[in-house]
C-alpha cells in the first residue's frame, strides 16, 4: 500500500502518527524512534553471564541462584541475554493463562472499574514480593516469576471454583498444584518457579526457596490489604469497622496497612535470616484476614455468589466430560471417549481456564442455563 493511500481519510493526528511507521534516520546505520532522538549512552554489553556472574556479589547466601539453561523438564538452549528465571518471569507474562486473569474474579464477579480482578491482584503481589525480595538481596526475577504465576491454576468465580472442580480430581482441586502442574505445565518452566507457583498457599507445603516464601507473604499481604479496600468502595464494609488491633499497628489506609506488615516482613527477615513476620505485626495481620472472612467473604450474598458459581462450572464440566470433542484442545489433538479420565481431566482444565464471562455466557448459549441463576454483581 502507497502513503498516498495510507493516509486517504486519516486525520492530522492520524497522518503524523503514519508518518512514523519506518522511524527515523540520523545516519544511514541506525533508525531511531523520534526526530529529535538526542539520548547517548557507553555501550556495556549486560548479558546473562555477565549478570549470572554479579550475583555472587548481590544475592544474600541461601539466595537462589540463576543458571544459563535453568533447572527444566525439558533441557532448552539458553538465551543470551535473559537469565533463566528472567526467561520464566516473561514467559508468564506472554501466556495466554496469565492474560485471562483480567476476566476472573478476585472477590467481586462482573468488577467495577475500580475492583481487583485476578490480573491486577497478581500485580500487585509481584510489587509487594519484589520490594521485599530486593530489599533482603534475594533473586528478583524468580519471586517475580512466581508471585506473576502464583494465580494462573484459578478457575472462574473465584475460590468457589475449587469447591466446584473438587469432585473431579483426585485429592481434590487446588489451584496452586493446578496451575504448577496442568495450566503452566506447557512453558516448561524452572522447578525452583513451578516449586514457588505450586506451594504458595499457606496450606501447602513451604516452597523449597526464600524466593518463594517471599511470594507466600506477599500474596496474603496483597489480598488481606486490597480485598478490604474494594469491599469499603463497594459500601459493604467502612474503615472504621477494623479491628483496633489492626488500625493501631497498621493505620486505616492500604498504603499504611502494606508498608507495616512489608517493612515487618524486611526487618523480621533481616533480623532472624528466616522469611517472616514479628509476632504483633502477624497476629494483627491475623485480625485483618479474619475481619475479611467474616464481613467479606462469608457474608450471605458472597456464599449465595459462591453456590452459583460451583452449579455453573459443575454443569460446564459434566457437559464437556460428555462431550470432551467440544474442547478446542481435545479436538487439536484427536479426540477423546466420552467420560473417560482424559475427558474428564481435559473438561476440568478448560472449564478452569475460562473467564468468569466466558463461563456464564457459555452455559447459557450451549447449556440453555437461564441467567437468573447466573452469579450476581454487587450492583444487581
Amino acid at each position: 500500500m502507497s502513503d498516498k493511500n495510507l493516509e486517504e481519510g486519516l486525520t492530522e493526528r492520524g497522518k503524523t502518527w503514519a508518518s512514523t511507521m519506518g522511524g527515523y534516520a540520523p545516519s544511514p546505520e541506525i533508525r531511531v524512534a523520534h526526530v529529535d532522538s538526542s539520548a547517548v549512552f557507553q555501550p556495556l554489553a549486560n548479558d546473562r553471564d555477565r549478570r549470572i556472574l554479579a550475583e555472587g556479589q548481590l544475592l544474600a547466601i541461601g539466595a537462589t541462584p540463576s543458571s544459563a539453561h535453568g533447572n527444566r523438564a525439558s533441557e532448552e538452549e539458553p538465551d543470551e541475554w535473559r537469565t533463566c528465571f528472567e526467561r520464566d518471569r516473561d514467559r508468564i507474562l506472554h501466556a495466554a493463562a496469565f492474560r485471562r486473569l483480567a476476566g476472573k474474579t478476585q472477590v467481586f464477579v462482573y468488577p467495577e472499574d475500580h475492583q481487583r480482578t485476578r490480573l491486577t491482584h497478581a500485580l500487585e503481589v509481584a510489587q509487594v514480593a519484589t520490594g521485599i525480595a530486593r530489599a533482603l538481596a534475594l533473586n528478583v526475577a524468580l519471586t517475580e516469576a512466581i508471585a506473576l504465576g502464583h494465580d494462573c491454576g484459578h478457575g472462574p468465580g473465584g475460590h468457589a471454583s475449587e469447591d466446584a472442580l473438587d469432585p473431579y480430581v483426585a485429592g481434590g482441586f487446588n489451584h496452586a498444584q493446578w496451575g504448577a502442574d496442568v495450566t503452566l505445565a506447557p512453558l516448561n518452566l524452572c522447578v525452583e518457579t513451578l516449586d514457588g507457583i505450586r506451594n504458595h498457599s499457606w496450606s501447602r507445603p513451604a516452597p523449597s526457596t526464600p524466593e518463594g516464601e517471599v511470594v507466600s507473604w506477599a500474596d496474603r499481604i496483597a489480598y488481606v490489604c486490597h480485598d478490604f479496600e474494594d469491599a469499603v468502595g463497594a459500601g459493604i464494609v467502612a474503615p472504621g469497622q477494623l479491628p483496633a488491633l489492626v488500625t493501631e499497628r497498621c493505620g486505616v489506609t492500604r498504603s499504611s496497612q502494606l508498608g507495616t506488615f512489608v517493612q515487618a516482613v524486611v526487618a523480621t527477615s533481616l533480623d532472624s535470616g528466616q522469611i517472616g513476620m514479628d509476632p504483633e505485626t502477624a497476629e494483627a495481620l491475623a485480625a485483618f484476614r479474619q475481619h475479611n472472612y467474616e464481613q467479606i467473604y462469608l457474608r450471605d450474598a458472597a456464599k449465595a455468589q459462591a453456590n452459583a458459581v460451583v452449579e455453573v462450572l459443575r454443569a460446564l464440566v459434566e457437559h464437556f466430560s460428555d462431550s470432551p470433542n467440544l474442547i478446542p484442545d481435545v479436538i487439536a489433538a484427536g479426540g477423546l471417549q466420552a467420560g473417560e479420565s482424559a475427558a474428564i481431566t481435559a473438561s476440568v482444565n478448560y472449564v478452569a481456564g475460562m473467564t468468569d464471562r466466558f463461563a456464564f455466557r457459555t452455559a447459557v448459549s450451549l447449556l440453555g442455563w437461564n441467567p437468573s441463576r447466573l452469579p450476581k454483581s454487587i450492583t444487581d
